[in-house]
């Protein structure tokens, strides 16, 4: 297989405003250098921090202004309660995030059942990230929705990719890879994305389609190309 050198986009990183490592800046820089032409910044939130969604609207208007590697304001609702996630999600969307991703049911934390089904039946859910043992019937409202489902580069996340690939191929929704970037260790090439993918059981076709046109789709949803 041959795979010609492309642009990355990420829809799911962390800055120093969460639990990641880096300021917005270095983050950017870091994307960039490893060939990266767009990435989201979605800190997790709850309603104890939604607020600071604003925090670094500044930085990301300098970087886009200065740089050419674009910068999407995004939001992470993480560990919530199921019954919030609606009201978390357009509240994220009237504080200025493009980008909204729920921290979906994955194997290595012990997320509240019931979250994934909450967020695919949210339309203001662009992602739900690391989906863990997603079902059919999940699916089948994430593609009615539009909401994109995560095959992830990150240890312990990636652990059900294959599962989540499978079930996505079977009802025919969208994956989008993402490395939910917490460190500098974390950001991927665009060609390792491929093989996460075709890790997961997809095929050269399908990993190009989530590693290409489903993080455009996005982004063209929001008229952020």
């Amino acid at each position: 297989m041959v795979i010609t050198l492309r642009k990355r986009i990420d829809l799911h990183m962390h800055t120093l405003f969460s639990d990641g490592e880096l300021l917005p800046s270095e983050l950017a820089r870091r994307a960039e250098v490893l060939g990266h032409s767009t990435i989201a910044i979605t800190d997790h939130v709850d309603f104890s921090n939604i607020h600071t969604i604003t925090d670094i609207s500044a930085a990301i208007e300098d970087i886009n202004k200065n740089w050419e590697i674009k910068v999407v304001l995004g939001a992470e609702i993480t560990h919530a309660p199921t019954q919030s996630i609606p009201t978390l999600a357009k509240k994220a969307r009237e504080l200025g995030a493009k980008i909204v991703v729920v921290h979906g049911e994955t194997l290595s934390e012990p997320v509240i059942p019931g979250t994934n089904f909450s967020a695919v039946n949210c339309e203001e859910i662009d992602i739900l990230a690391h989906p863990g043992l997603i079902t059919i019937e999940e699916a089948e409202l994430a593609k009615e929705n539009d909401v994109a489902l995560e095959i992830s580069a990150r240890k312990g996340h990636s652990l059900a990719n294959g599962h989540v690939a499978n079930i996505a191929k079977e009802v025919g929704c969208d994956l989008v890879i993402d490395t939910d970037t917490h460190s500098p260790d974390d950001l991927i090439t665009f060609e390792r994305s491929i093989e996460v993918a075709l890790g997961a059981g997809l095929n050269e076709k399908e990993a190009l389609k989530a590693a290409i046109d489903t993080p455009n789709k996005i982004l063209k949803k929001h008229e952020l190309i």
